[in-house]
């Protein structure tokens, strides 16, 4: 069932000049795992990992009925606020918001596409509206541009043009927050926050981006790690194989499941 005291909560998260940092998960054990560590405030699910635990490729290959049910089962497994990965949309952003809304989630990520700006900024109010209508007006919307991520090799300057024009668009059609996935620098990230206003930035925490002590001091709301969490599982179990056939076996200091 929605709950809008769980939005205000998530919401208050990212306000705060303290970074908002949230560990993706994929699913129950993954979020409860997460959730029983010393200072998580929040869980965030990953599209991708999800997709990829149930057997598909990234990018609205899984049925977004498996999806919302996925992310379903990790709401009811904790009682920290929940924000989902909903990739575009799944062809009808606010009725997923909705569904999603549904199983409790009270945040999501919806990335644009890169669709004209008129479209996409059409899309973040639509979702906006939908969120209140089902009784959860503080919902956070963590509006993605794909500017970045599309266009890796596209000329830096005009990228980060074109992510404050589709950022600021976002925020004025009600978003809270601006989601800029990508290898951004120190100064990329000043200027977007000097564009959009403090807390309410919010970047992804892969290799080569600044450390999280000043991307906090810079006035960015959160950091995620998308499918990156995942990764890192899956080399710990693949190194534990490796290890297995070699003569050896569980690593000391591994943690048993409550």
């Amino acid at each position: 069932m929605p709950s809008n005291d769980l939005a205000q909560q998530l919401l208050r998260l990212h306000q705060e000049p303290a970074l908002l940092t949230v560990v993706n998960v994929w699913d129950v054990i993954s979020a409860k795992v997460v959730a029983d560590v010393p200072g998580t405030t929040a869980l965030a699910t990953a599209s991708h990992s999800i997709a990829a635990s149930r057997g598909y490729p990234d990018g609205e290959n899984i049925p977004v009925a498996e999806m919302i049910a996925e992310v379903g089962r990790i709401v009811a497994a904790t009682a920290l606020p929940v924000t989902a990965d909903l990739e575009g949309g799944y062809g009808d952003a606010p009725e997923t918001i909705r569904r999603a809304i549904d199983v409790g989630v009270v945040g999501a990520n919806l990335e644009d596409q890169l669709k004209p700006l008129p479209e996409a900024a059409a899309q973040v109010a639509a979702v906006v509206k939908a969120a209140a209508d089902a009784g959860v007006p503080d919902f956070v919307l963590n509006a993605r541009t794909d500017v970045f991520v599309k266009n890796r090799d596209g000329d830096p300057d005009a990228l980060l043009a074109e992510a404050v024009e589709r950022g600021k668009a976002y925020l004025d059609a009600g978003a809270p927050v601006v989601f800029v996935p990508g290898r951004l620098t120190t100064e990329q990230v000043r200027v977007l926050v000097d564009a959009f206003g403090p807390q309410k930035l919010t970047t992804i925490g892969i290799p080569g981006t600044p450390p999280l002590t000043e991307l906090q001091q810079l006035g960015v709301a959160r950091v995620s790690f998308g499918p990156l969490s995942q990764q890192v599982a899956l080399t710990a179990l693949a190194e534990l194989v490796e290890s297995v056939h070699t003569g050896g076996g569980i690593p000391a200091g591994t943690r048993p499941l409550n």
